[in-house]
């Protein structure tokens, strides 16, 4: 049956969107409502909305039934529409937020509106349909993009606030000289300090020689200090009374001394340096290390400093972009530096021998190259063991261990992942290493042992479990027994087989410090809550609770002694947990 005309305009054919804007919203939240799918589940929610906005195109120009006039007007005042929306939108706003969220709204809105105008014999509706995607469209440019969620959900706020980066040190308190003398007990701190830098001197989250009151109604952690920072996803380094991390002010990325008691700022050393990405927002992602009297941190687009720790006076700087000879990887250089024995080494994501580029403490020079894959987002780590001591690193191709006088490679241990690892692996006992990887993966116990050729070691397979699909969010071991985060909720994982034991609380994509002498577990959710909970097999059981900041949170939480540290990318705050023994941490090897 023929369609009703009025002058060569035909009522248009409307089961076709009809069809497709239910498709774009089920893309949109597909990710939300499965909960084991596939790692490329999560594109659905990033470019399944597009996609089908380019389908709607072709139904508007190829089946619509509009005359090739009003077919003409129509796209080509879409595109420019979009044109103007770019130029007047935020730069946030460009790149990854237009693809997932401008363009859909656009086009979503012109569809709706010719859906139910497609009778009108008059080319009006065309022109209704055009300023119902200007809305769409120019919607996009009343905010600011501050990277996604864990979820793959944007964060915005609207452009007339000011991004709290942006003043955010203005108001820090500063310590004057007399505030911050340089006693022999801070020397000896920065030389040997409690909390080296990236989850710690080990690197594994583990906090030994403490234990806490557990009941958190009656013992809450008490707040010292509260003090606005820069943006950036840094955790601390605790050395005695000063604290260290990383932050964005402005167009300067800054290393930053804390007074652990005040919260007053000591120093601070800024670079001209500014990485944002639309997904994982501004400023640095690495953690400063302190060992032998400096501070060691690498920005987020290649700048490897060394600072005295008392002082921050500069020692000197390397541009690990032109070593590596390759520009910052999508979310940035976010290796936190690790120090052993005269070396700092990074994972540089250089291609063939530039993987991994280990630099001399004392001049900044290049000691020795390493090859590793290129889509890691985790940090190098030591290990004892088979007898010795080796440097590990996860990335998208599976694990890799080094022996780090010269680089050589003792295992390869192929398991590919694709996209990328942004964890730590996790040695339990004395030869057995946990691999942990995110969606559509899983994670992996392995027996390493040694191999037929000779400083080889080869890795065999005990289980692998999608019980626990962590993204970049840490996990622990305690008494034979993993916990960390199984995409967005907390669980626990038997160690011999992989099995699940319990799974609650929905903490968000955060991290988690494990305090084995109290039987708990410190989760710092991503909401900015923080989370005591029983470290046990039995059941998720939360012993308190508290709101210690506000807005998403990524970085790792802190704890020295009886002292709580924690920050995101607006505020950092310190608590005082209340002890019934608190020994200080096992001191970091000077180099």
């Amino acid at each position: 049956m023929e369609s009703a005309t009025n002058g060569g305009v035909k009522s248009l054919r409307i089961w076709i969107p009809l069809l497709l804007l239910p498709c774009m919203a089920i893309a949109r939240f597909l990710p939300e409502w499965i909960e084991d799918g596939p790692a490329m589940i999560w594109m659905s929610a990033a470019f399944g909305p597009f996609l089908i906005s380019f389908v709607l195109m072709v139904w508007w120009l190829l089946a619509s039934r509009a005359g090739w006039g009003e077919k003409f007007w129509g796209l080509f005042g879409l595109i420019g529409l979009l044109v103007a929306t770019g130029v007047a939108m935020d730069a946030s706003m460009r790149d990854a937020p237009m693809i997932v969220m401008t363009i859909p709204m656009g086009i979503a809105a012109f569809a709706v509106i010719l859906v139910l105008l497609g009778g009108w014999l008059n080319r009006t509706r065309t022109v209704v349909a055009l300023i119902a995607a200007a809305l769409g469209f120019g919607f996009s440019t009343l905010l600011v993009n501050e990277g996604v969620w864990g979820d793959f959900s944007f964060g915005f706020r609207w452009r007339w606030q000011e991004l709290p980066s942006q003043t955010a040190w203005n108001t820090t308190p500063t310590a004057t000289a007399s505030d911050t003398p340089v006693s022999e007990s801070l020397k000896a701190s920065v030389n040997a300090p409690e909390w080296s830098g990236f989850r710690g001197n080990q690197r594994d989250a583990t906090v030994q020689n403490v234990v806490i009151e557990t009941d958190w109604s009656k013992h809450p952690p008490q707040e010292l200090w509260r003090i606005p920072v820069g943006s950036g996803w840094s955790s601390f380094a605790v050395a005695g009374n000063r604290v260290f991390t990383q932050e964005q002010r402005d167009q300067r990325e800054v290393v930053a001394c804390y007074d652990a008691d005040t919260g007053k700022e000591i120093w601070a050393s800024g670079i001209e340096s500014r990485f944002f990405e639309a997904l994982g927002g501004l400023g640095p992602r690495a953690t400063p290390t302190v060992s032998g009297g400096f501070v060691y941190a690498l920005g987020a687009e290649g700048p490897l400093r060394k600072l005295d720790a008392i002082t921050g006076a500069e020692v000197w700087q390397v541009d690990l972009r032109a070593i590596a000879k390759r520009e910052p990887p999508m979310w940035g250089f976010s290796c936190s530096p690790l120090v052993h024995e005269g070396l700092v080494v990074l994972h540089a994501a250089g291609k063939e021998n530039l993987g991994i580029i280990a630099f001399d403490t004392t001049s900044g020079e290049v000691r020795w190259t390493a090859a590793a894959g290129e889509q890691s987002y985790g940090s190098l780590q030591s290990f004892d063991l088979m007898g010795e001591t080796c440097l590990g690193l996860l990335s998208e191709t599976g694990l890799l261990l080094i022996e780090p006088t010269q680089g050589q490679v003792r295992m390869n241990y192929a398991w590919p992942h694709m996209g990328y690892r942004a964890l730590q692996p996790l040695l339990v006992g004395t030869h057995q290493m946990v691999i942990p990887t995110g969606l559509g993966s899983g994670t992996r116990l392995i027996d390493i042992e040694a191999a037929a050729a000779e400083s080889a070691w080869q890795g065999k397979e005990v289980w692998t479990s999608r019980n626990l699909k962590p993204d970049f969010n840490d996990l622990v071991a305690h008494d034979g027994f993993i916990y960390g985060f199984d995409n967005s909720i907390f669980t626990c994982i038997d160690l011999k087989d992989g099995s699940r034991r319990w799974k609650g609380g929905r903490y968000g994509k955060g991290q988690v410090v494990l305090l084995p002498a109290s039987q708990a577990l410190l989760v710092l959710s991503e909401q900015g809550e923080l989370v005591l909970l029983a470290a046990t097999p039995d059941g998720h059981r939360e012993l308190g609770k508290i709101s210690a900041l506000e807005g998403k949170t990524w970085n790792h939480p802190v704890v020295v002694g009886d002292r709580l540290f924690v920050r995101n990318a607006t505020e950092a705050v310190a608590y005082r947990l209340k002890a019934i023994t608190a020994q200080p941490n096992t001191p970091a090897v000077t180099e």
